[in-house]
């Protein structure tokens, strides 16, 4: 089975094709067809939302950080249903600067394998003059191809008038008119919309959603837009797993897992025995690596430091086994935290550094990391392509020697990053794909 494919992009972050998104995804699916999410760019949290409006796993397409190869079997992985739906991370020609394909925009993705676009543009604040927005993103690239428009954040009929009537002059279809809608927000934190298991009520949510989309556009019309997807490749660039059974944190503190890492492991062959550390849960000792994600620990940071048995059971861990910490599971390696409040928090100690979401800095872009010592996302000398989002600092960094050498994604160096200690390793980049 080969899925018709379509992109929900926009103009910016902000513009609601989040929702859209999601509320096509269940809309469509409430019709009896299997409907799956993917997300382009590197983004931990709209999977998680993806994934419970279709009941699917979702996936991310990152064409920055996945060489094409991986990003097309990625790609032909997910598009084993009846529809795909590929939401565009920020605007829909958002990237870096890069070789050809290779920026990180979901543009790279509907050039690529001819998938059209469904381009979601926030009308508020203006009418006749979306359809000049619409004009350049028709014409910008001859290679993306703008299949169908919906306005959203609509004020009126009379306002739904003048828009569909000046983009439609242009010859582009207008499939559906979203008005405003408070009850549509999806709550968010500062880095970015709270997690999909964190939503009270998310069913709820996503049915509420669905009924909007369903009202709001014409989904036979969505429907005879999307084109199959035609990708292919292999898994080459995957990430290794870092062991044959795996301890993996997982709550609240620790959530942010690229599901395309997970399966690749399980495909693999490695088993993945999740744990909670703030039910205070150690790893399990049978297993022969620890994988501390990325998370919220600045946000729990009070329950972790009292955890006894998680804390003594991780260092029980890293005598013998391997234990690595990505952003938020670097944070926990480390000797303190100090949370908002500007109190400090004891933490594992098997890393030197002290981190501080007092004293806040966003740190935000992809990373191309060389590991200066061998770790469990790669040998020494391997290059792994990522990134970092993190508003956190480190305030002490330690004696450790560093992991990595990094460089960001127009690669220029940015000195070297994280820590490595006997079995245990740690950085604030999180990563995606081998180079």
């Amino acid at each position: 089975m080969t899925a018709r494919a379509f992109i929900v992009g926009a103009a910016r972050s902000g513009s609601g094709k989040t929702s859209v998104a999601i509320g096509l995804m269940r809309a469509l699916a409430r019709r009896g067809l299997a409907v799956r999410g993917a997300k382009s760019g590197p983004d931990y949290i709209d999977p998680g939302f993806h994934a419970a409006a279709t009941g699917a796993p979702g996936v991310n397409l990152d064409s920055w950080a996945m060489p094409p190869a991986f990003l097309g079997h990625l790609a032909a992985a997910q598009a084993e249903a009846e529809v795909l739906v590929i939401e565009s991370a920020m605007g829909l020609f958002d990237g870096v600067p890069a070789a050809p394909g290779r920026s990180g925009a979901a543009a790279d993705l509907a050039r690529a394998w001819g998938v059209p676009v469904l381009l979601v543009l926030d009308v508020s604040g203006q009418s006749q003059t979306v359809a000049a927005i619409a004009r350049g993103f028709a014409s910008h690239d001859p290679g993306v191809r703008i299949a169908g428009v919906v306005l959203n954040q609509v004020a009126s009929e009379r306002h739904e008038r003048l828009c569909r009537a000046a983009v439609e002059a242009l010859g582009l279809p207008v499939v559906g008119a979203v008005h405003r809608n408070p009850d549509m927000a999806l709550p968010e934190r500062h880095l970015g919309l709270v997690q999909a298991r964190e939503h009270a009520a998310l069913e709820a949510f996503i049915e509420r959603l669905a009924e909007v989309m369903a009202r709001s556009i014409d989904l036979d019309a969505v429907l005879t837009l999307a084109r199959p997807l035609d990708a292919g490749g292999s898994a080459v660039a995957a990430l290794p797993p870092p062991g044959q059974r795996i301890a993996l944190a997982d709550d609240a503190a620790f959530a942010f897992v690229y599901p395309h890492v997970l399966g690749h492991w399980r495909a693999a062959g490695a088993e993945i025995l999740r744990f909670s550390p703030l039910a205070d849960e150690a790893p399990d000792p049978s297993c022969d690596a620890c994988w501390l994600p990325g998370g919220y620990p600045e946000l729990h940071a009070g329950r972790l430091a009292a955890a006894g048995r998680f804390l003594a059971g991780l260092r029980r861990f890293a005598a013998t086994g391997s234990v690595h910490g990505e952003c938020g599971g670097f944070m926990v390696l480390g000797r303190a935290i100090e949370d908002a409040g500007g109190v400090t928090h004891p933490m594992a100690g098997l890393l030197g550094q002290v981190t501080s979401y007092a004293q806040r800095r966003m740190n935000l872009g992809y990373r191309q990391a060389r590991l200066i010592g061998a770790a469990p996302i790669g040998p020494a000398g391997a290059r792994i392509r990522g990134h970092e989002f993190h508003y956190s600092r480190v305030t002490e960094p330690g004696d450790d020697p560093p992991l990595a050498e990094l460089a960001d994604g127009e690669g220029r160096p940015l000195g070297v990053s994280g820590a490595r200690r006997g079995n245990v390793t740690g950085t604030f980049f999180h990563a995606i794909a081998m180079e």
